[in-house]
């Protein structure tokens, strides 16, 4: 008798209970996320406390007289001198060292993660980020900027498990109806630690900088102990979760919640065009969310004689702006697959094209803006909102086309688009240099909508959200079977290695 798989999948319904064990999963892996980003993002702000402004010969800044002054620019603070004397060049080389590890480790962790698992990984990575963190003053003090550049390299590489080791996990916990606004929220959380690091990050330099490191490294540390402490690899493993939880999980999963580790089909995935989507589509978002994040205050201050980084609230407005809608757009995602009338490749599409496109558009609008300051500041505002959406478009797409495989592809994305990030104030600084007009930065804004542009396209052109051949979906169905006529009676063990069951045919 034939029988499809929608008809598996639904022998277990879904459970009732609101916040399962997937659901903590979840919560876990937003805060380690959040705190990914909290330690990424809080040196940028104690080093203005560290560095001696006054001691360090400066060279007069370029400045653009198009716009007049305003009160906010006029009105600047005066900023307390730290003890190093860095320069402004050796202040980037300190503030690049993190992610020099971080870039490193993507890769390497995501083929580990697929072959040995990803908790553990993930845990003991962020806690070598965490630990490391209270040796930041003391590198400082006593091995000046290069071991600090050391120190904060080790939290790089520390840190490189993140966003690899998460993609896996959420592979093995989320079922594909429940993708969207799981893996949104889980992403968000990194917006979210930015919004709440440069705030208390500036409150807690006032008071003493090296109080920055020692309060987020313990808050870390707390993170990472209870993580590895109370999460497990898979609903297969893990001790309390519900009977009819793990199997509703490990049906819509089809079986990848204890699936097999077949070797990396390299040959295949180097020839996806649904992969090569979400890869451009990706090194797109990182160009235009790195020039937006790292240029937009130059700009501000350049061009319009304001510091968008002298308010806190507006510094962390397109964060939350972004973290918000993020969260918002993920339901409506959910409910588009839920409801039968979009298939996963159509919604991935639709979503992704609002975070890219409107990204795109607000930065046309935004070059054009002139010296209203206000104005700018909002639309860019809008943008980086709108681009919240990516998290339910192509950053979530890894998970539909190859669950077994979905770290390491995403460590592959996510590497090669921090170098394509990495280029992005290159290409301003290039730009703009020695002359910071309106214009210039017009050119800057329009390059980053036209990457946004031709990338989103290309990945609605080829992108899909269905489960691809490579992923090698037949082993979960035999998996399945297997597991189903071996479950002892309380059904908590799947065992694959008993006996040889025929897979059903359709």
């Amino acid at each position: 008798m034939t029988q499809s798989k929608e008809v598996i999948y639904q022998d277990v319904p879904k459970p009732k209970k609101t916040f399962g064990t997937r659901h903590y999963m979840t919560f876990m892996l937003f805060l380690g996320m959040a705190n990914a980003y909290v330690m990424r993002t809080n040196m940028s702000v104690a080093i203005v406390s560290m560095v001696n402004h006054t001691a360090i010969e400066q060279k007069d800044e370029v400045m653009d007289d198009e716009c007049p002054d305003s009160e906010h620019h006029n009105s600047e603070t005066h900023q307390q001198d730290g003890a190093y004397m860095w320069s402004t060049s050796l202040q980037g080389y300190i503030l690049a060292s993190f992610f020099y590890g971080y870039v490193a480790t993507q890769i390497p962790f995501g083929i580990l993660a697929k072959r040995f698992g990803a908790l553990r990984f993930l845990g003991y990575g962020m806690l070598i980020n965490s630990v490391f963190a209270f040796l930041v003053p003391i590198a400082a003090d006593k091995g000046g900027w290069i071991g600090l550049c050391i120190i904060r390299l080790i939290q790089g590489l520390g840190e490189g498990p993140i966003v690899p080791c998460t993609h896996a996990l959420l592979a093995k916990w989320i079922p594909p109806n429940e993708r969207s606004r799981m893996g949104a929220f889980v992403y968000a959380g990194a917006q979210f630690g930015t919004v709440v690091s440069m705030p208390l990050s500036g409150l807690l330099a006032e008071y003493n900088w090296p109080t920055i490191f020692y309060v987020f490294g313990g808050v870390g540390t707390v993170w990472c102990i209870f993580f590895l402490w109370t999460c497990r690899e898979d609903p297969q493993t893990h001790e309390t979760i519900d009977e009819d939880e793990r199997k509703y999980i490990v049906q819509q999963l089809w079986g990848s919640a204890k699936m097999s580790s077949p070797p990396i089909p390299w040959k295949s995935v180097l020839t996806s065009l649904p992969f090569f989507a979400i890869l451009l589509a990706h090194m797109a978002q990182n160009y235009g969310y790195e020039t937006l994040m790292t240029e937009l205050p130059t700009y501000m201050k350049q061009v319009l004689r304001f510091s968008i980084k002298e308010n806190g609230v507006l510094s962390a407005l397109p964060y939350l702006a972004m973290w918000i809608f993020s969260n918002i757009i993920s339901f409506v995602a959910d409910w588009m697959i839920e409801s039968g009338r979009f298939s996963h490749t159509i919604t991935r599409k639709i979503v992704n094209s609002i975070g890219q496109y409107g990204a795109a558009v607000c930065f046309v609008i935004a070059s054009y803006t002139g010296c209203s300051r206000y104005l700018t500041v909002s639309i860019l505002t809008l943008g980086l909102g709108l681009n919240g959406a990516i998290y339910s478009g192509f950053k979530i797409n890894h998970l539909d086309i190859t669950p077994r495989f979905a770290g390491i592809l995403m460590a592959i994305t996510n590497c090669t688009a921090n170098f394509a990030g990495l280029l992005a104030p290159m290409a301003a600084g290039n730009i703009i240099d020695g002359k910071p007009t309106i214009a210039q930065w017009r050119i800057v804004f329009i390059i980053a909508a036209v990457v946004y542009f031709a990338c989103a396209t290309f990945y609605n052109i080829f992108a899909n959200g269905e489960r691809q051949k490579w992923d090698n979906p037949e082993l979960d169905d035999q998996q399945y079977h297997t597991s189903k006529s071996n479950d002892n009676e309380n059904g908590l063990k799947y065992r694959n290695n008993n006996t040889n069951v025929q897979e059903t045919s359709h």
